[in-house]
């Protein structure tokens, strides 16, 4: 079965279509990564650091616990790139896109009115996932599609400069919201850590000047507490549980404008294997930088807050892992092994919905009908592996059979 479909719809931009040319193939690799990043986000159907409980001095089972969940504070876990991941192919898909149109015939302002109304949908379609268990709208922005959606036109009007113009950008980004943070006042001996979710002696709390970045306690908090305090809410916002924060979709389009300048790099007419070094020697030069800034206490590598460190080091290895797909499917020519993931990646945004709204029921049915046959194969610890791996294969049937008929969720 082929793994190249040719669809006459266009999906939203982190799932466009991304032929290299007008009448020509995709390129298949940035769909195969995109497809290994939603199931790695599906993968928390199957619980897995709850069942590496049951392994306490398992070194592979602290592994696997530790990538399959966010890290409390500063670090990065393969959990953690999936956001990254996600925003960087919003970048990538984007020069694809743009081309795309334009050979329709499309105008600028056509374009710009359509990247309008889709970073408004991206933000709405956040909020309204969110809102599920919530009694009334529940008004957050640090959403992977709000997220998203805030820095969505800017990254298409950047896609109109030159490589230049992004890369300055894409510093600028990165060092004033370093400083923002730097210049923020840290909080003091006194600061009420509990008063925000905080215990006043988390061994994840910084001192000296990196406290900037302390948890709940920082600039995108403060800002939070301000802004969101602005909407219908069921209760005033004192914290985010987690620590994450609306002001992150700054740093977030910066992770999308290096995902546009890795797309313009692979749209370009460079060979094959000159494509592939520039992806090896970028990524591993932002993982580098990231870690310098870390190791020189300068910002420390925190998602949460999205540091700018953390921009350059989550955004190093996203580029790696993409030079891993472009050299197995682009350079190498092996695409068959791709195709299950290439089914998920061209309907992103579909799992994405399903995920939210449909997995509790579909974990729920399994149990009702299938609970005993599972129960009489799997040990009582492997039962949540076993229920979260059948609800990724129904997921994945429902992607298929979207697939086969050429429907293609967009927005």
């Amino acid at each position: 079965m082929s793994a190249q479909v040719e669809s006459p719809q266009e999906a939203v931009a982190m799932q466009e279509p991304v032929a290299k040319a007008e009448g020509t193939s995709r390129l298949l690799s940035l769909d195969a990564f995109r497809g290994a990043i939603m199931l790695l986000m599906l993968n928390e159907a199957t619980r897995l650091p709850l069942v590496a409980r049951s392994f306490p001095h398992s070194a592979i089972w602290a592994a696997i616990a530790f990538n399959t969940e966010h890290v409390d504070w500063q670090g990065c876990s393969l959990h953690d790139l999936i956001q990254p991941g996600f925003s960087f192919l919003v970048g990538a898909a984007l020069p694809f896109s743009i081309a795309s149109r334009r050979s329709k015939g499309q105008t600028f302002w056509q374009l710009l009115g359509h990247a309008v109304w889709r970073a408004f949908l991206l933000i709405a379609l956040g909020i309204f996932l969110r809102s599920i268990h919530h009694s009334q709208t529940y008004f957050t922005f640090e959403d992977t599609l709000t997220q998203i959606g805030l820095g969505y036109v800017f990254l298409f009007l950047l896609g109109f400069t030159r490589v230049r113009t992004q890369v300055i950008v894409m510093l600028l980004i990165l060092i004033c919201f370093w400083g923002a943070f730097a210049l923020y006042p840290a909080p003091g001996p006194n600061f009420d850590y509990a008063r925000v979710g905080v215990p006043p002696n988390w061994e994840h709390n910084y001192t000296g000047f990196l406290s900037h970045f302390n948890k709940n306690s920082n600039l995108s908090w403060a800002f939070d507490v301000w802004f969101l305090n602005h909407f219908p809410r069921e209760e005033p916002f004192v914290f985010n549980e987690g620590g994450w924060s609306t002001l992150s979709f700054i740093p977030t389009l910066a992770t999308m404008i290096l995902g546009l300048l890795t797309g313009e790099w692979l749209k370009s007419k460079k060979s094959k294997e000159e494509k592939l070094r520039g992806l090896v020697i970028g990524g591993i030069g932002l993982v580098l930088l990231g870690l310098i800034c870390q190791w020189a206490g300068i910002c420390p590598i925190v998602k949460r807050v999205w540091t700018s460190s953390y921009t350059l080091y989550s955004g190093g290895l996203v580029v790696l892992m993409l030079a891993g797909f472009y050299a197995l499917i682009e350079w190498k020519g092996w695409r068959r092994w791709a195709f299950p993931l290439i089914v998920v990646g061209m309907n992103s945004i579909a799992i994405y919905v399903m995920s939210w709204t449909m997995q509790d029921f579909l974990r729920g049915a399994l149990e009702i009908h299938l609970g005993k046959a599972i129960s009489a194969l799997v040990s009582p610890t492997f039962l949540p592996v076993a229920y979260g791996l059948g609800v990724m294969l129904i997921f994945w049937i429902l992607l298929f059979w979207m697939y086969r008929r050429k429907i293609f969720l967009r927005i």
